[in-house]
């Protein structure tokens, strides 16, 4: 079978229901302020998600170039986004919380509370990693974990995205599928028990198991640099029956619509997939050629988890740096095993870097 490469998670996808604000309030507290990509068109390809029909929306990529994967911000252009009907707690089923780096807790912590309400306070992983909650405006939730590295230094406390919480309805199948699919397979910590420093997130105070999950060798790949190191930790509630968050919705309606990996080699990995009895939902590209995404192109596809969660996988064939020059890179000419140098980040971070609009 011919070889394939997973790089690491390029970005995390919300959906919302005021793309703008939303940005907004991104870049304000999180920094996530250099725009990859922008795109405002019909989304064609996601049928089976999206009620059988294609779907008008407004999405971007936006990164925080001090490390880590971005966001994929959503949404709907013609349709109403429907929300969640119901309080989303942990352990409900997909992702219910997302992890974004941040280089001092402490002094962030004080940041965030000066200026947002929904900030919870100060905690530990249980491998003694600092640590705490935010609830952005439409509800959503984010860990901000203790991490120092620094790809493109910036003078921010916060960097990209490293990781995702993911309720899971089957600890032991759901631990072999993002070992055997996705690579995650180091196991950081293994705990059972009454988590009560869940200070604010809806289910605190009940019984879960919980594993944290990372990769024994670093990623590698053309973006591995920036990525940096990620993780999943996997939640089942054992005290009640979780609910599946995108039940009876749509993908692209609020919350947190798929976790996205970057990945080279995807015909030899559809293949992979298939042979562990995990087939491709969604191929953009079933001939092998490059599906446009605006300013960017490359190969998108979808698998799902055993419980049904999206995960997304892109192989990316062409990224722009200086759009307005025409200054694009072609992935394909190049060799994807070695990282991009950083001046071509900082390059994109000069000419893409959005402003807090009111």
């Amino acid at each position: 079978m011919a070889e394939f490469n997973i790089t690491g998670i390029q970005q995390v996808g919300v959906g919302t229901v005021d793309f703008r604000k939303s940005w907004n309030w991104f870049i304000e507290h999180f920094g996530f302020d250099t725009r990859i990509l922008e795109d405002d068109t019909v989304a064609e390809r996601m049928l089976r998600y999206t009620g059988n029909k294609p779907q008008k929306r407004h999405a971007c990529i936006a990164m925080n170039l001090q490390g880590g994967g971005g966001l994929e911000i959503w949404q709907y252009s013609e349709r109403k986004p429907e929300p969640c009907p119901f309080e989303i707690a942990i352990g409900d089923l997909g992702v219910f919380c997302t992890r974004v780096k941040c280089l001092d807790i402490k002094k962030f912590h004080e940041v965030m509370a000066a200026s947002w309400p929904d900030v919870g306070p100060v905690s530990m992983l249980p491998d003694g990693t600092p640590c705490f909650c935010v609830k952005d405006l439409y509800g959503n939730f984010f860990q901000l974990v203790e991490r120092k590295d620094v790809y493109i230094p910036q003078g921010k406390l916060t960097g990209g995205v490293i990781g995702a919480m993911v309720g899971v309805s089957d600890m032991d199948a759901s631990i072999a599928f993002y070992r055997d699919i996705l690579g995650y397979d180091k196991v950081i910590y293994d705990e059972t028990g009454i988590f009560s420093y869940w200070s604010g997130l809806p289910g605190s105070g009940e019984q879960y198991r919980r594993v944290l999950l990372t990769t024994s060798k670093p990623r590698k790949g053309a973006y591995s640099d920036l990525l940096g190191e990620d993780s999943v930790e996997l939640f089942q509630t054992l005290d009640r029956k979780p609910k599946k968050i995108f039940e009876g919705r749509y993908w692209g309606d609020p919350g947190f619509i798929q976790i996205c990996y970057d990945v080279t080699g995807m015909k030899a990995f559809k293949e992979f997939c298939a042979s562990k009895g995990h087939p491709f939902t969604v191929d953009s590209c079933p001939d092998d050629t490059s599906f446009d995404m605006g300013d960017a192109s490359g190969h998108f596809c979808y698998v799902e988890d055993p419980d049904g969660y999206l995960i997304e996988l892109v192989e990316t064939h062409k990224i722009p740096v200086v759009k307005k020059l025409g200054w694009f890179i072609d992935m394909k000419k190049r060799d994807q095993s070695k990282s991009l140098p950083r001046f071509l980040f900082r390059m994109m971070g000069l000419v893409s870097k959005e402003k807090v609009k009111a």
